[in-house]
């Protein structure tokens, strides 16, 4: 079992089909409807999978799952590794068992969990750039 609670998602395999995700405080947010509705089908060829959620800003693909969240707070400036993936900066935290991207410049912003199994993780951050531009830009970016 992984556990990354500082972020709000516990992952469970065995019984458990649904992906136990919690949702993020702007996840109702009219931005995160939006953004919502142009989560890819498929990522990096995963169909996506059920979560607990309970609202369509959170969404989890394969297995391992890749999750993605819309509603956290917008990303202050910050020293962390920032990357431009076909025009949408996400900032890069390594987690133990993969990474975490966070949308630099958009508020609210979009968390994409991506594990190791999908490595390199960076290449996966192209299905969600029509999500993420569908979010109101802040005026923060990379460069």
């Amino acid at each position: 079992m992984a556990l990354l609670a500082g972020l709000g998602v516990v992952l469970l395999t065995g019984c458990s089909s649904a992906v136990e995700v919690t949702a993020p405080p702007q996840a109702g947010s009219p931005a995160c409807t939006a953004a919502a509705s142009h989560w890819p089908t498929t990522v990096s060829g995963q169909d996506r999978v059920e979560t607990t959620a309970g609202s369509d800003a959170v969404a989890a693909w394969g297995d391992p799952p890749v999750i993605a969240r819309c509603g956290l707070s917008a990303l202050a400036p910050t020293t962390e590794q920032c990357l431009d993936v076909n025009g949408v900066d996400w900032v890069v935290r390594k987690a133990s068992d993969g990474a975490v991207f966070t949308t630099f410049g958009r508020d609210p912003a979009i968390e994409v969990l991506v594990p190791n199994a999908y490595a390199p993780e960076p290449l996966l951050l192209p299905a969600f750039g029509a999500a993420a531009k569908a979010l109101p830009a802040n005026g923060h970016s990379c460069k």
